[in-house]
């Protein structure tokens, strides 16, 4: 009885287990609050290995992304592509739009040592974003420098692609390193997740419960109104044909199932198949569908988007129109390189935090309430990915028939 309850402890289903932990942390915070207080220490250790293994988990896994990324030569698997990569933009878009709509607050725990650059002007968002990029790569990923981290990292990547296949597995394999890594770590997050909400009810009450419901509730909107509002329009502008006939077939198949996997890979064959029923070109979506999974990440954009608004506009940081425009397409190359990580998109908001000149600190409390929110969050952003997957697969098929 003992070996299985440690089995489950550590190696049961990962979303069961962070359900427990978020009802036994609402728990203790609300009849043993003085000892919830003391468990702080597990959602700290939680957040420091996510913030020590960030900057070398973005910088080798845009290295071995790009450098893997093949060249198509057909039109219609180009155009789907460019859908992919438009969706992912215009997710990251409507998140900020609804980010200032409904500006909202993290339940972080801030110090009066919480680091924070606080850029006045416009110049200095842009100086501040130039110098950073040129920073000395070595330096950037000890400073956690996400900026030169990411610039640094797709110039190497592109680089690599002229290389040996030898060269391109070395970070391939280095990638698959880190992915699990991250696994191991993500599967102790029930812990985490606990230490983080038990100390932050025992001392802030109610009050961030609310927050999180907060959070929760805009996530889960935002997503609700790219794959009803902004997919069917952008399917109704490029093919001129009522779109929710589509976007009805590909959320009650593919949606539905991606919601419970909480895998957009592990989606691929239910993906497949909507398309070979809808007889496509096998020669396209035998790519696309693939491909889909590994770059258009929609919901990954708004998870990243939202998240680091949210913590700026906790600070009370400044924000210019420049500043989010350059989130969105931070937000949409992130979001790409985030397949194939546990907890993808919320390894990565570090990137999009750096970039308003938040610190590694606050970052990693960022990275905490997302892995507590996860629990919703996560199939929410799979069920929107995978299904956009089949949405826009269809819509370029149907592009070319209809102009061929």
């Amino acid at each position: 009885m003992l070996r299985e309850t440690l089995i489950f402890i550590f190696r049961g289903n990962l979303l069961l287990r962070i359900a427990i932990a978020i009802v036994l942390a609402i728990l203790v915070s609300l009849f043993f609050p003085e000892l919830s207080v003391h468990f702080k220490i597990l959602g700290d250790l939680f957040i420091q290995a996510l913030k020590s293994v960030a900057p070398i988990l973005v910088f080798i896994l845009l290295i071995a992304s790009i450098s893997g990324q093949k060249a198509y030569a057909q039109k219609s698997i180009r155009f789907i592509i460019v859908l992919y990569l438009l969706s992912t933009f215009l997710a990251a878009l409507l998140s900020v739009m609804m980010s200032f709509a409904f500006p909202i607050t993290l339940p972080l725990s801030l110090s009066d040592n919480t680091q924070t650059t606080s850029l006045n002007t416009v110049s200095e968002v842009l100086s501040s974003l130039l110098l950073g990029m040129l920073d000395n790569p070595i330096k950037a990923l000890y400073n956690g420098n996400y900026i030169s981290i990411l610039f640094w990292a797709i110039l190497i990547g592109f680089g690599v692609r002229n290389t040996s296949q030898m060269t391109k597995k070395f970070f391939q394999d280095m990638s698959n390193v880190l992915s699990k890594i991250v696994s191991l770590m993500i599967n102790f997050a029930p812990f985490g997740i606990f230490g983080i909400l038990s100390s932050t009810l025992a001392t802030k009450g109610t009050e961030s419960l609310k927050q999180y419901s907060q959070i929760i509730l805009l996530l889960v909107f935002t997503m609700l109104m790219m794959a009803f509002i902004v997919n069917p329009l952008l399917v109704y502008i490029i093919n001129k044909k009522n779109p929710y006939p589509l976007i009805w077939i590909a959320t009650k198949t593919s949606g539905v199932t991606a919601f419970f996997t909480r895998s957009s890979v592990a989606n691929i064959p239910v993906n497949l198949k909507i398309c070979e029923e809808l007889k496509l070109d096998k020669n396209v979506y035998s790519v696309t569908i693939p491909l889909g999974a590994t770059i258009n990440m929609a919901g990954a954009a708004i998870t990243i988007t939202i998240l680091t608004l949210a913590a700026v506009h906790t600070l009370g940081q400044p924000s210019y129109f420049i500043t989010t425009l350059l989130l969105c397409f931070l937000a949409s190359i992130c979001a790409a390189g985030s397949s194939g990580i546990a907890g993808g998109s919320i390894m990565l908001i570090p990137v999009a935090c750096n970039l308003f000149g938040l610190s590694p600190e606050i970052a990693g409390m960022v990275m905490g309430v997302g892995f507590v929110i996860g629990i919703i969050q996560d199939s929410m952003e799979t069920a929107l990915n995978s299904s956009s997957d089949v949405i826009l697969t269809v819509t370029g098929c149907s592009h070319f028939d209809t102009k061929n």
